[in-house]
């Protein structure tokens, strides 16, 4: 007799187990459930064996090819098109089925007595023999009654609880004679319970159940999944094992003896065996049954509980804890004191020191790294990294080739995207892949845990930009905000400095502003804002994080859910207080002419009006909304036009504004771009010659061309971290600060709003360049010569303590300044090195500055040696990019 196995199934409920493998080559006991399906043929003196593909063919095809290895004789049928389904893919290969056949499902595991069942069908002469079971839930299966003779007289597939009548369900196996393909249309889908059996009946045709005595379970989810695993380690079901059973031991644990030649020597290894017991207390069928693979070495103070399966060249470490239902396939490590609570390991996988697995799933080639936990439940796919003390949470899936951050507690699947980080805040607020890291429901759950660390009835400022994916984002954050008693004032498009201005007057506890990031175009940026219009410190935003996290969530009642106002006149105050703190009169009637670029991404409309309003003519390019935001490469050539504009118009200057109206590129009269290091230092001397004696802010990466501009001036610096909410408090906390900033990040006049202000910047460039009867480029042409440079080194998180730690150590106290990062100063104050970890990449940069170009690339050159390293003395790891020069 042949055997048709159904193994086209993709096997969508046990995802992510089958993103890269069919559903019948899911391992149950470290074999493919479809070579389990074949053993129990062979039992049966079935041999002959077609199978059905259609999802990942070539998986099972490479695996079992002719059949000759597993004593039968394989041939493959491929759905090349699309799914025929059950009854289909069979009728296409009706020209090799010319005597009775049986199909079996490739999905489920059984012992049933194949032989008798076939016997009852050719007693009862029937044309088609469904193998029935009885089960306690019928709900997910066909259900069948049959008369006493057992002949079928009514059926229904999957039926709803209103609807059942027995407890008998069809197992997907059947015996078949080749004439009921008559019935089915060829090269058309077709299923057998809803398409042939139906007709079968219908025609009379005579048609059996056989009620089987045995085990069946079709895995159908994940849940079943573990359930058929447990239950095969229990011998519920009679299965053929990979290994031999290895140990036989002496439940009082005086003795340990090996049972066969070429197995570990476990003689000489004896590790701890105790018996499971049942939380009854009755002993487990089969306690003292472990199974492990040939080259296979425990150590012997590893404690193990039967019943377990350890596979081939395994490694298990010192005090490793594996408990009775754990099974452990070919290929993996595990690391000293780890604690493993029946999970099911797949081939190749590496869990670290001091692990914690809890009934959970680990792929294969995963990699589990020191203290991570993976709870109960949870699915962790193929070749994924899970890092150092991160935590799955209980039925958590993480889909294949993913990374886990060290730290990170992931309580939602990571379907999409790369990475699940340990923070959910980044250098300047929550940033990630459009549409993929910062969804909807991301976006829900992130507005909820901010409402949740704010008083139930506060208010709260909601602002965007002008594209659609912040429209979608922000008002999933107000429905998150809303259902934690938190009431929106929804600015709707608005440029950021303009909601930064009205925050502290409109009464809020505080703003979120969503925008494509300005640095990377298919990335949204979340920032938070206090009540004064700064972005959130480290400790309001960890706050928030763990309320995300753990979701902590205050739940309102129906009559404290959020309201939703729309402000007005908003335009109307920020004018008022632009205009406040400009010296008007001495710009009105200049005939400046400025060039604004607003690179397809409109910040607002105020700037042009404002600036007709002193008498300045303002040119604006590109002011129309793009389907998507430029790239790089884009605004690199939307700036070379602007230089071409500005030339040609003869105008005072020409800017790029992006960043929703936070930052800016400065192109003087002679279409000559200014910007990084320059236009920091271009800024610090324009305000500075009208403010001498005043403060400024950079950034502690900033060139030390700020601070030679500073004593021309008689004026101080305050350096402080290289993130946007340190040089924000700065600026707004020192009354005599005139300007914070830098050319990267944007520029902050906190006389008017501690934010930073590309329109405010321009308005008050016209200004000091009236007043000082100067151009861009004279003023460039008089700016320090310094040399800067940096470059780019790739050091994975649990490497960054470390090398700072090392840095600080060889190096002597007074040459250190530790601000952010490790600044090194040479003999001279202005020439420095500094080594900056990256606040949201595996990344740190080096800078190095100095008025001596040479000693710049030569200490560069020992920094970037002394940093790789140590960085490869650590883990082993590559440069990331080429160096950038920044100098002027």
């Amino acid at each position: 007799m042949r055997a048709v196995l159904m193994a086209g199934g993709s096997g969508t409920r046990l995802r992510p187990l089958t993103c890269d493998l069919p559903k019948p080559m899911v391992p149950i006991l470290n074999r493919p459930i479809a070579e389990h399906i074949v053993n129990l043929l062979k039992r049966h003196d079935i041999t002959e064996v077609i199978a059905t593909l259609h999802y990942l063919p070539d998986v099972m095809r490479d695996y079992f090819q002719d059949g000759s290895n597993f004593g039968i004789q394989m041939t493959y049928a491929v759905e090349e098109d699309q799914p025929l389904g059950t009854a289909g893919c069979v009728k296409n290969i009706a020209e090799l089925l010319d005597q009775t056949f049986l199909v079996i499902s490739g999905d489920s595991i059984t012992d049933f007595d194949l032989t008798a069942a076939i016997q009852f069908h050719r007693e009862k002469r029937s044309k088609a023999t469904l193998i029935l079971t009885r089960v306690p839930n019928p709900i997910e299966f066909g259900v069948v009654i049959t008369d006493e003779n057992l002949q079928i007289r009514r059926f229904l597939e999957k039926p709803s609880t209103s609807e059942i009548f027995s407890d008998t369900v069809n197992t997907g196996t059947y015996i078949l004679e080749p004439e009921v393909l008559d019935y089915l249309p060829a090269q058309q889908e077709s299923d057998f319970s809803k398409d042939l059996f139906p007709q079968l009946l219908e025609q009379g045709e005579p048609m059996y159940g056989y009620i089987a005595e045995g085990y069946w379970c079709d895995v159908g989810h994940l849940d079943v999944y573990r359930e058929a695993q447990y239950d095969a380690l229990l011998r519920r079901v009679q299965l053929e094992f990979a290994y031999p059973e290895a140990s036989r031991w002496e439940i009082d644990g005086k003795t340990l003896t090996s049972a066969r030649a070429g197995a570990m020597d476990l003689e000489r290894s004896r590790p701890a065996l105790t018996r499971s017991m049942d939380p009854e207390g009755g002993e487990r069928l089969a306690t003292d049954m472990l199974l492990i693979g040939q080259n296979t070495y425990i150590d012997p103070s590893a404690r193990l509980e039967a019943p377990a399966m350890i596979g081939h060249n395994c490694r298990i470490g010192p005090r490793v804890h594996i408990s009775a239902g754990t099974v452990i396939g070919d290929n993996v490590t595990v690391g000293a004191d780890a604690d493993l609570k029946r999970p099911i390991i797949w081939n190749g996988a590496i869990i670290g020191d001091e692990a914690r697995l809890r009934a959970c799933v680990i792929g294969r080639g995963t990699r589990i790294d020191r203290r991570a936990h993976v709870l109960e439940g949870a699915i962790v796919g193929s070749l994924s990294m899970v890092g150092e003390e991160a935590q799955i949470s209980p039925n958590v899936r993480v889909w294949p080739s993913k990374k886990v951050e060290p730290g990170a507690i992931l309580n939602i699947n990571l379907i999409w995207g790369h990475a699940a980080y340990r923070n959910l805040f980044g250098q300047r607020g929550v940033s990630g892949l459009a549409n993929v890291d910062v969804t909807p429901e991301f976006a829900v759950k992130l507005g909820a845990a901010y409402g949740s660390t704010l008083r139930s009835g506060v208010q709260v400022t909601v602002s965007r930009d002008q594209r659609s994916i912040s429209r979608m984002v922000s008002r999933s954050l107000i429905a998150g905000l809303m259902s934690v008693g938190v009431n929106i004032q929804n600015l709707e498009a608005t440029a950021i400095p303009v909601a930064r201005t009205v925050i502290p007057s409109l009464g809020s506890a505080g703003g979120i502003h969503v925008r494509v990031h300005p640095e990377r175009s298919d990335h949204v940026l979340i920032e938070f804002m206090d009540h004064k219009g700064i972005n959130i410190s480290k400790a309001q935003e960890k706050k928030i994080e763990g309320a995300f996290f753990k979701e902590d969530f205050r739940r309102a009642q129906i009559h404290e859910i959020g309201n939703v106002i729309y402000p007005g006149q908003v335009i109307d105050a920020y004018s008022t207080a632009f205009e406040k703190h400009l010296n008007v009169r001495s710009i009105r009637n200049t005939n400046s002419k400025v060039v604004i670029d607003y690179v397809y991404a409109v910040s607002g409309a105020v700037l042009p009006q404002l600036l007709a309003k002193f008498g300045c003519d303002a040119v604006v390019l590109n002011a129309s909304l793009g389907l998507t935001a430029p790239s790089a490469t884009d605004r690199e050539g939307l700036l070379n036009q602007l230089g071409h504009v500005v030339e040609a118009l003869r105008a005072t200057f020409g800017v790029q504004v992006s960043a929703n109206g936070e930052q800016l590129i400065l192109v003087d009269e002679s279409g000559i771009p200014i910007r990084g290091e320059m236009l920091t230092a271009l800024m610090v001397e324009t305000i500075l010659t009208n403010h001498p004696r005043s403060t400024v802010v950079v950034p502690v990466h900033a060139s030390s061309a700020v601070e030679q501009i500073a004593r021309r001036h008689d004026a101080r610096v305050i350096r402080t971290k290289a993130n946007p909410t340190a040089l924000m408090e700065a600026s707004y906390t020192n009354p005599h600060v005139v300007l914070g900033g830098s050319g990267e990040m944007g520029f902050i006049f906190p006389q008017l709003h501690p934010g930073f202000d590309a329109m405010f910047c321009i308005a008050k460039l016209i200004e000091m360049l009236t007043l000082q009867e100067r151009t861009l480029g004279q003023i460039r042409s008089d700016l320090p010569r310094v040399a800067h440079r940096t470059y780019t080194i790739r050091c994975p998180w649990t490497v960054k303590g470390s090398l700072m730690r090392y840095l600080v150590e060889s190096h002597p106290a007074e040459n250190l300044e530790l601000v952010d990062g490790v600044k090194i100063f040479n003999y001279q104050s202005d020439s420095w090195v500094l080594v900056l970890p990256d606040a949201g990449e595996p990344l740190v940069h080096i800078f190095a500055n100095s008025e001596d170009r040479g000693w710049v690339d030569e200490i560069l050159r020992e920094y970037r040696t002394r940093v790789q390293e140590f960085v490869d003395q650590e883990q082993g790891v590559e440069e990331f990019k080429p160096d950038l020069y920044s100098g002027f």
